[in-house]
């Protein structure tokens, strides 16, 4: 079974014990740690932190010395002093280190590959690219998020299938990864417990845009999976954190530069997030249509997407000579069906029955509308003039589905799952005035002025000839030496 440890000790860290592996660089570490307030005016100043000091930080978070005020005023110089690649990667190891790391079998050494997202609107991704891979010989333990704010959690997508269980063991993560090849489950308690705390903290004090707090945050977690590649989808954008490409690419420089440090093979991809990927958004209608692309059929973007972030994964895993290659396998696993039937594997192994699994899987779309949550009313909007789709902005489509009970405000709401909305129109398309063009599904009344306002200035139209829209890959930032 997978057992939980920590790198190089068998044991978590003792709440004392700063001293770690490898300095990356930094000065040796004191004999004597330094107080939390004098940590906090070395960075506050523009100081560097060793990597007793990050260790230390670190420790006072999970073992409970640290108080909130203190959590906070850190976080807060961290965002605005920054910190070096050298620090970045303590932290990041640190964090790793806070809590216990999943450990499997030998074999699966250079099998194991992850992907992240930096959240969008409509990104449906995970749940096609994580039974897509598997189908390529690739093992993918998935830890995944839930939706705070405007974006949508794979996580809370999931549990719209009726009895899917988001929580399992690294016991249960090893027999899911032998039984399909994939899981998808949540962050539990024991793995990466620092980052969870500073997480949460970094939510309420403003600084979640911190390249270096954002940068650790996502690969601890990827860390402890012992992976042997790992492809960061980074969202710039009108509804992404990095309003902008060159933004998106710091960070991403960034991830793969800490990754490099630290032995993992890391690649981020920058992807635009200015329209929904897709025409779905809402978790049950997210499900259909990435059902839909493990069909083969589906959104031509969200395909070239999990085509693209797969490609790169199966090429910096050794399963593929090039990248295109890999794209292709990808792309093949879709559309011969095998993709399908791995997510259909792990619907049943994570505690959906396997009637239903094998009833989403095989039914059509209309069958597996009927299987999965649903609103209650459905309300059409009518383009408002003649012209040709110029864009669809994704953030105030998602604001106003938040407010409708697709999002949450604070962790544990509940969500309403059928709610979303359908876009019934492409980019580049030529829209005629009257003509419907978006789906809102709803449980409560009718839409109100305001939220009609605001999805009506949602749609962009132009004077210009229908096109075909741009996918919305950028470029891939890759490990050195790749």
């Amino acid at each position: 079974m997978a057992a939980l440890m920590t790198p190089g000790t068998g044991a978590p860290p003792a709440p004392g014990d700063f001293s770690g592996e490898g300095s990356q660089g930094l000065p040796d570490p004191s004999p004597e740690p330094k107080q939390l307030p004098e940590l906090i005016r070395m960075k506050r100043d523009g100081g560097r932190l060793s990597e007793a000091d990050i260790r230390g930080f670190v420790a006072a978070v999970v073992n409970g010395s640290a108080q909130g005020a203190q959590i906070g005023a850190m976080l807060m110089a961290i965002r605005l002093r920054g910190m070096d690649l050298e620090e970045t990667s303590v932290l990041t190891q640190a964090l790793a280190q806070s809590g216990q790391q999943l450990e499997w079998p030998e074999a699966w050494r250079q099998q194991l590959v992850d992907k992240h997202s930096t959240g969008g609107v409509g990104d449906k991704v995970s749940l096609v690219l994580a039974p897509a891979l598997a189908a390529c010989g690739c093992k993918v333990p998935m830890i995944s998020g839930r939706g705070l704010g405007h974006t949508g959690g794979t996580l809370d997508k999931l549990e719209s299938i009726p009895g899917f269980n988001v929580i399992q063991s690294p016991e249960q993560m090893q027999v899911l990864l032998d039984q399909a090849g994939c899981c998808i489950v949540g962050q539990s308690e024991q793995l990466v417990p620092a980052d969870g705390i500073l997480y949460a903290a970094r939510d309420v004090t403003a600084t979640v845009d911190s390249l270096p707090l954002i940068t650790a945050s996502i690969l601890s977690k990827k860390l402890v999976e012992g992976l042997s590649a790992l492809v960061v989808d980074v969202k710039f954008g009108g509804a992404a954190v990095f309003p902008n490409q060159e933004q998106a690419r710091e960070l991403a420089k960034t991830l793969v530069g800490v990754g490099a440090s630290l032995g993992l093979r890391v690649a981020a991809a920058l992807t635009a997030m200015d329209k929904p990927l897709g025409r779905c958004v809402g978790h049950a209608l997210e499900v259909e249509e990435a059902l839909l692309c493990m069909d083969g059929a589906g959104p031509p973007d969200l395909r070239d997407l999990v085509t693209t972030l797969g490609g790169a994964l199966l090429w910096l895993s050794g399963h593929a000579e090039t990248q295109a290659q890999g794209a292709a396998r990808v792309a093949a696993a879709l559309d011969d069906g095998s993709a399908l039937g791995r997510f259909e594997r792990m619907l049943a192994a994570q505690g959906v029955d396997p009637g239903l699994a094998r009833a989403l899987c095989s039914g059509s779309p209309a069958e597996r509308r009927q299987l999965l949550p649903r609103a209650r009313e459905q309300e059409e909007l009518l383009a408002p003039a003649d012209g040709t789709v110029e864009l669809v902005r994704a953030l105030p489509l998602a604001l106003v589905l938040h407010e409708l009970g697709a999002g949450r405000s604070r962790a544990g709401e509940p969500l309403r799952l059928g709610v979303g909305a359908e876009l019934l129109v492409d980019v580049g398309q030529r829209l005629r005035r009257g003509t419907p063009w978006l789906r809102v599904h709803r449980d409560g009344p009718a839409l109100s002025g305001l939220q009609s306002r605001a999805l009506q200035e949602a749609l962009v139209l132009s004077d210009r000839a229908p096109f075909t829209a741009p996918s919305p890959f950028a470029e891939l930032v890759l490990p050195p030496q790749q």
